[in-house]
């Protein structure tokens, strides 16, 4: 180990990985990367030792604010588009397969479970514009694949996720849905609004730090699942958002941009959204 200096710290501790217990190599291969990044962006921008208590201290009042609700660490992680790289990474695009984005920190598990064309509409609001959604869901031969769960939700017409608003009713805009026998989807639902990720607290320290903003584009979120294929988590985007060029969190890709176009009288509702996906098998997923 030797004693320490700023020229050796770096090779120091790298040295002790493993010395007192096993170690994988990812776990080594992580580690000694994060090790060596870490102390090298103190040494970059000198931090000083009040600088790195105002961090802990940060982080701290990070972790605090985590709940059911809200996922404060998913958040920062979006604001510093850490979590759109790492999908990007997990999940490469191959042949026509539709592209992922991120999960974002509001999503609640276990949303009910509707019929096909069903609405998740439990509130309504003075502003809002009714949407149906369809489409197909596809393997990579364009064959429609039946029996796909398609986990949706959204934010309110007020801008405010269910799950952060006591105003709306338990999992308002949020629901589960299957493809029927060709691999058609449908639900009713409302057009999303653009909306300010939440700024208080320290999400709000973050961006006001970066000089950024907290806006995102209108967007549905989906995970789409089936065994023997990739899960797909992704957003539809409306192509008449405000946002889609300098969304807040950087999550924005061409191909998840949707047009609502104005609904025929059998849809019974103001706009209709039609967007097909494309899964990819999970063997192919995995090579």
């Amino acid at each position: 180990m030797g004693i320490v200096t700023e020229e050796n710290i770096t090779d120091v501790v790298t040295a002790s990985l493993g010395e007192h217990g096993e170690i994988s190599d990812r776990q080594r291969q992580i580690m000694t990367s994060l090790i060596k990044h870490l102390h090298s962006f103190v040494k970059d921008v000198k931090l000083q030792h009040s600088e790195f208590l105002d961090a802990c201290f940060y982080l701290e009042r990070a972790g605090k604010l985590c709940n059911e609700s809200r996922q404060e660490f998913i958040l920062l992680a979006d604001i510093l588009g850490v979590e759109t790289l790492v999908d990007m990474m997990t999940n490469p695009v191959e042949g026509d397969a539709s592209e992922s984005t991120v999960l974002g920190p509001f999503y609640r598990e276990n949303p009910p479970v509707l019929p096909k064309g069903a609405s998740t509409i439990l509130k309504h609001f003075d502003n809002e514009e009714t949407a149906y959604y369809e489409g197909y869901v596809r393997d990579k031969d364009g064959n429609g694949i039946s029996g796909v769960t398609l986990d949706v939700w959204e934010d309110a017409p007020n801008g405010i996720y269910e799950n952060l608003d006591p105003d709306q009713p338990e999992y308002n805009l949020r629901g589960r849905f299957e493809t029927d026998e060709n691999g058609h989807y449908a639900f009713v639902a409302v057009r999303p609004v653009p909306y300010p990720i939440p700024e208080d607290e320290t999400a709000g320290e973050l961006l006001r730090y970066m000089g950024h903003h907290p806006n995102r584009p209108g967007h549905m979120h989906f995970i789409i699942s089936k065994d023997g294929y990739r899960p797909l988590i992704s957003q539809i985007y409306d192509a008449d958002s405000e946002w889609l060029e300098d969304d807040s969190v950087f999550a924005v890709k061409d191909s998840l941009i949707g047009k609502f176009k104005p609904a025929k009288e059998e849809h019974g509702t103001d706009v209709h959204l039609e967007f097909d996906f494309v899964l990819t098998p999970q063997a192919m997923a995995a090579e």
